[in-house]
């Protein structure tokens, strides 16, 4: 069954949070109800296209992988569809998070990043739970501890913050400059 597609955007090769910005400009170009098709080779781009539609009130369609290549479906919105794009409240800088580590505070880090992300660049003791995973994990985290939930650029991290504070999370904070600029400690595979 071919998929009838009003524009093709291609995201392959960018990561995070390059897909959704390229979408966002793509969305802009489209009349309500048409359907673009995203190609992207960023495996963090599943959650990230699904969490951004789910913000913003355009509909995420499925999304076919084809070797390395996801194609993301995306269904323009009507106007009274759309929402307002969230951003989460509460941040926290790197600075003030290395200064948070540094002095031992009882603190959860989760990392929202996708595991091949993780593993070869993380913050000692961060919890690894990819956005992907987070709704069915989320019992693996104390909804009375403080966490600071991190990623690449802050991004995926900032629509996770809300995923838990959606959840009754009551001291959730997103790093909003993420690991793209962490000059902390670090730990490699």
């Amino acid at each position: 069954m071919t998929i009838k597609v009003d524009k093709v955007l291609d995201a392959k090769g960018l990561a995070c949070p390059m897909p959704i910005v390229k979408t966002k400009r793509a969305m802009d170009e489209l009349i309500s109800g048409q359907v673009v098709e995203v190609l992207s080779t960023d495996k963090g781009s599943l959650a990230d296209m699904q969490g951004w539609t789910k913000n913003t009130g355009h509909q995420y369609l499925g999304t076919i992988t084809e070797g390395d290549v996801l194609k993301h479906y995306i269904r323009k919105a009507n106007p009274n569809e759309l929402k307002e794009e969230m951003t989460y409240p509460h941040t926290v800088s790197n600075e003030e998070l290395l200064q948070m580590v540094e002095s031992n505070a009882e603190i959860t880090i989760v990392d929202v990043r996708e595991p091949a992300e993780y593993r070869f660049n993380r913050i000692p003791h961060a919890v690894s739970i990819p956005i992907g995973e987070l709704e069915n994990r989320m019992n693996e985290l104390n909804t009375e501890q403080h966490i600071h939930v991190i990623c690449h650029t802050g991004h995926r991290s900032d629509m996770a913050c809300q995923m838990l504070a959606d959840q009754g999370f009551k001291n959730v904070t997103n790093v909003k400059e993420g690991m793209s600029v962490w000059t902390g400690p670090t730990d490699k595979n």
